[in-house]
């Protein structure tokens, strides 16, 4: 049995029409910047997050840094982040002219740890951006009484996590303003590169719409110099369909989380994520710790299953920030989990003989 990564033609299949009407619509009229079903997916995707106002963007990373430079955050100034996640999350710091300041994660989770972010504030630091990774969210509680504490602003980095809870409320309306990320491969995603911010402070989003679209608020009147970092019309048709099944995924998604959960519970070798109690996680991905990854992995390819690495190397590690000196043990936890984890398939449609086919050879692997 194959058991692919990620399968999104099977997920499209049944809202094919759809997606294709809405497609000729935006080319039949001609529409493809900031039209109709950009200012709609907007009003749709605040209301969906309970948000006060929403702006498409080209990407997460746009969108981040983006909302640094409407916070007037730049040069000199510090920006506390993990250093397990994705680069787009750090290099949108150091795009904005601020420096990336890296923390650990918390022990027996994938997420920022707090404490962490206690000992790194310092008089620079303007800003906090917390990472709900593969869809688990962070302490937001903890985080944003740090915040409180130190008047800082906390930017949610929600590109794993679209539809996701913390304590009841959507994740990216927790702190000052969240960025979403609409790849295709995440949970809610376009057919090419898109993003959004959101958030209550509907004048903080509509500043980042400003600085998206040439820093203009009309036609031809430029406020400030900005960037060309729009959401484009074509993108916000496909997603405007989309948002309408992004719950009813979701809920598949944790449906298979559990499968996963109980199929290989009694695997000593094999620790399974551990959702946080007061959050509604929405498993973009299903990432498992696993003493001998690269063998596993190699193990599950010959029995044609797919998985994915999310992520091999901590940001310290990387070549591209070998100028800040952080050597070896400088995060122990990061460093031992990305040593270890292994993402296996996760996406809305697998199904129960998929997850138990994983499941098995992985069992078979281990005894």
């Amino acid at each position: 049995m194959k058991v692919p990564f990620v399968d999104m033609k099977k997920m499209h299949d049944p809202i094919r029409a759809e997606i294709d009407a809405a497609i000729a619509s935006v080319i039949d009229r001609n529409a493809y910047i900031k039209q109709k079903e950009l200012k709609l997916f907007e009003e749709e995707l605040a209301a969906s997050l309970g948000a006060r106002r929403a702006a498409g963007v080209s990407s997460c990373t746009a969108g981040t840094q983006l909302i640094l430079e409407a916070l007037g955050i730049g040069r000199g100034d510090e920006v506390i982040t993990v250093v397990n996640t994705a680069i787009p999350t750090s290099e949108s710091i150091t795009a904005a002219g601020a420096d990336v300041v890296f923390v650990d994660i918390r022990k027996g989770t994938f997420n920022i740890d707090p404490d962490g972010i206690r000992k790194a504030v310092t008089p620079k630091t303007k800003a906090i951006i917390p990472v709900h990774l593969y869809g688990f969210p962070a302490p937001m509680d903890e985080i944003m009484a740090i915040a409180k504490e130190h008047n800082l602003y906390v930017i949610e980095d929600v590109a794993q996590a679209q539809g996701g809870t913390y304590r009841g409320q959507r994740l990216g309306t927790i702190g000052t303003i969240g960025s979403f990320s609409f790849f295709p491969s995440k949970n809610l995603g376009c057919f090419g590169d898109g993003g959004a911010v959101a958030g209550m402070d509907a004048d903080l989003v509509d500043q980042v719409a400003m600085l998206s679209d040439h820093g203009r608020k009309d036609k031809y009147s430029h406020q400030v110099e900005g960037y060309n970092h729009r959401l484009d019309n074509l993108q916000a048709a496909v997603l405007r369909i989309k948002l309408r099944h992004l719950d009813e995924w979701n809920a598949r998604r944790r449906a298979a989380a559990a499968l996963y959960d109980e199929a290989l519970a009694g695997i000593a070798q094999v620790v399974t994520p551990k959702a946080p109690p007061d959050g509604d996680s929405v498993y973009h991905l299903y990432v498992v710790r696993v003493p001998d990854r690269d063998r596993l992995a190699d193990f599950l390819k010959e029995r044609e299953i797919a998985t994915g690495l999310h992520y091999p190397m901590p940001l310290h590690f990387q070549p591209a920030y070998a100028r800040l000196g952080l050597g070896p043990g400088t995060f122990p936890e990061a460093e031992a989990a990305t040593r270890e984890v292994l993402s296996l398939p996760m996406f809305p449609d697998i199904t129960p003989e998929q997850v138990h086919h994983v499941c098995e050879s992985i069992r078979e692997y281990y005894h």
